[in-house]
């Protein structure tokens, strides 16, 4: 073996090494991103394969073959499920076993049968294919981060095509048996290739992997995580102090005797309760509204563009269908309404937080005047 191919080796087998030991310590630090861990499995088994390669490099022994085979399939396995995990959140254990199956059954005969050369134009072939899969299904996800991710998957697809070009000098060479391992040009090419594959999809996907974190943390400070709804500060974060769209309206929701509810049923009957009306709102909200709960018993939902009327049929249908909603908790049923109060811009520049306080005048009118109904502002009803 040549000092510059030994030394291409080594430098594959550092780079594997340093990149799992990164990818097992980034998982080790959160435990939530699995496939960070099926992806330093599959890097592993990479480095032990590049380990047995030199072993049959210099001594080409089919067993020795099989073993490199065996450890490179198993590699791109765990990588191609580390990307179906990536983009799924499924475990995708089935895959990774069946996709190894699938590899060494038609390659490692050949190896045995003596039939070097054949044998390492499909091992390449197949490599190839699951390098492209893998690459499919970054592509599949790019909506989540379009630049990292597309080079993610051009760093896949060419590392996929440095193994095709192994597989055509063989084939162009009709090298059916080899006395030792490939050695030209292409696979040359390929360990370069391969170190940065390596060096290139590790850096982008460890920081794929902190700005999915840090949007996961931003989602969670944005979210109600007992509804799943915003949360007060993201909706005020939307909106600003900036004056709100032309004709936009708000509607402000408020639970009636809720604060009985959590007294006669404790807490968790009154959780039950908010996500039972968190539900209803986001199944007859208008498309496109956004929802928000404001705290306590207390929910928004703005709607941009609406006539007033509209804005008032919205709220009348979300009241009528929370008060027909059954609410069971611990076999007892339960019987909440809403009451609402709804604001409308019209065509003047008006503040979120300015047209929130009408909406919450609207609302009080409705608690005055006896729960469980809709009321309009009085602006609005000037307007309508």
């Amino acid at each position: 073996m040549a000092p510059d191919y030994k030394t291409l080796l080594l430098a594959i087998g550092l780079s594997g090494m340093c990149l799992a030991a990164t990818l097992f310590a980034s998982w080790l630090s959160a435990r939530v991103e699995r496939f960070l861990l099926s992806w330093a499995v599959g890097i592993g088994f990479i480095v032990l394969a590049v380990a047995a390669y030199g072993l049959y490099v210099e001594r080409p022994d089919p067993v020795l073959g099989c073993l490199y085979f065996a450890l490179q399939f198993a590699g791109f396995a765990f990588i191609y499920g580390a990307a179906y995990r990536f983009r799924t959140a499924s475990p995708g254990r089935h895959r990774i076993a069946f996709v190894f199956l699938l590899c060494m059954a038609p390659s490692a005969p050949f190896l045995l049968m003596g039939l070097s050369g054949i044998a390492f134009i499909v091992f390449n072939l197949l490599v190839a294919v699951l390098l492209a899969l893998t690459a499919c299904e970054y592509w599949k996800g790019r909506e989540e981060a379009p630049l990292p991710l597309t080079g993610i998957f051009l760093l896949y697809m060419l590392t996929a095509a440095s193994f095709l070009l192994c597989a055509g000098m063989l084939v162009k060479a009709r090298a059916w048996v080899l006395a030792g391992a490939p050695n030209n040009w292409a696979e040359d090419l390929n360990l370069v290739m391969a170190i940065i594959g390596i060096t290139g999809i590790g850096a982008m996907s460890l920081a794929l992997n902190q700005w999915r974190i840090a949007g996961s943390n931003r989602r969670a400070a944005m979210t109600d995580a007992l509804t799943g709804l915003l949360n007060r500060r993201a909706l005020f974060d939307r909106y600003g102090e900036d004056p709100v769209g032309p004709y936009a309206a708000v509607i402000a929701f408020d639970l009636d005797n809720f604060k009985a509810v959590n007294d006669r049923h404790g807490h968790a009957a009154g959780d039950a309760v908010l996500r039972v009306f968190a539900r209803v709102l986001m199944e007859n909200m208008p498309t496109a509204a956004i929802a928000a709960r404001l705290g306590g018993e207390e929910f928004a939902l703005v709607l941009d563009r609406t006539p007033p009327d509209r804005a008032a049929h919205a709220a009348e249908s979300i009241r009528i269908a929370f008060a027909a909603e059954p609410i069971v908790v611990s076999g007892i049923a339960l019987t909440c309404t809403v009451s609402a109060g709804v604001a409308h811009a019209g065509n003047e520049p008006l503040s979120f937080d300015a047209l929130l306080a009408v909406a919450d005048k609207a609302l009080y009118a409705s608690k005055q005047e006896g729960r469980n109904r809709v009321s309009a502002s009085r602006e609005m009803r000037r307007t309508a």
